[in-house]
């Protein structure tokens, strides 16, 4: 039963992260073993805790996975996100790819108007609304995202309804072609600088390669995570006296934005969904889902 301030959720969806890959294959640096993974989740309420307010049993939910201490700087400056004690379900601590657990209630966002894979997409596009806000992406800059997994694209789509020029880098043609078909999102022209540049690839060679894409007076992100080093020449970053800027998780605003901007038809969902499975076959699937060639935007595993 949950206690106080807690609630009981059934999960319905779970969608797999790119961090659930890098900890099946040994390299998220924050992982820790053994741990049941599912950050990504669609739940409904099935029982609540005393002192709960704002909730009800039966409302479908997004879930904030992110565990903070309310206590710390970051905590008292209102960023949760990075929280010097921070845990995040399915990495620090067990997840949600189980049919039903207990978490603080607070870290549930009502998401009714939402379908449940609507609602297990909700995680992903709260963390590219909190990097496109990170680099205060005003409307008419130019953008480029490098990485089109689907951290990269959730970037792509909060730059483009922040108004921006949205330009897009891979290595994998397909993501590129995706971006272009789906998003309306062209390949960057070899050579440009942008106002704005979003690493998403989590590969130290790009992201120490994308210093050389900012444009004077630019901000460069750093959206995705490596245990290698990152290194370049500081003059690549005092000449044009660029703006480095990390961003990590997403702020508990952002993802009751995330879920306005669905309802409202500001972001269509639909292409996100390529692949599908079950509890009981997602061992079989799961390490097919983690090669590139398998063609995999974001798969969602169905719990009920």
């Amino acid at each position: 039963d949950p206690g106080p301030g807690e609630a009981l959720v059934g999960v319905h969806r779970v969608a797999i992260c790119g961090t659930d890959f890098s900890g099946y294959l040994g390299k998220m640096p924050f992982f820790s073993y053994p741990r049941i993974p599912g950050h990504e989740l669609a739940v409904e309420v099935l029982a609540l805790g005393a002192g709960v307010t704002g909730l009800s049993v039966g409302q479908r939910c997004a879930v904030e996975p992110y565990l903070n201490c309310g206590e710390c700087g970051a905590c008292a400056a209102d960023r949760p996100n990075c929280c010097e004690q921070l845990t995040v379900l399915g990495v620090h601590v067990d997840g949600g790819l189980r049919s039903r657990f207990v978490l603080p209630a607070a870290k549930l966002h009502p998401a009714d108007g939402l379908t449940d894979d609507q609602v297990a997409l909700v995680e992903t596009l709260a963390i590219g609304c909190h990097a496109v806000g990170r680099a205060a992406v005003a409307s008419g800059e130019s953008v480029l995202v490098v990485g089109a997994g689907p951290i990269g694209l959730s970037v792509m789509e909060f730059a483009r309804i922040a108004g921006a020029s949205v330009s897009a880098l891979d290595v994998n043609e397909a993501r590129l072609t995706f971006c272009r078909d789906r998003l309306g999102v062209q390949p960057a022209v070899e050579g440009t600088r942008f106002a704005a540049v979003f690493d998403a690839t989590g590969n130290a060679r790009s992201m120490s390669a994308s210093v050389d894409r900012v444009a004077h007076a630019g901000r460069l992100v750093y959206v995705g995570i490596t245990t290698d080093e990152v290194s370049f020449p500081h003059r690549a970053l005092h000449a044009p006296e660029m703006d480095l800027l990390a961003s990590r998780n997403a702020l508990p605003a952002e993802f009751a934005r995330v879920i306005a901007a669905i309802e409202s038809g500001a972001l269509d969902t639909r292409p996100w969904i390529t692949h599908r499975t079950t509890f009981d076959e997602l061992i079989g699937d799961f390490e097919l889902f983690s090669r590139p060639e398998t063609g995999v935007v974001k798969a969602v595993v169905e719990l009920g």
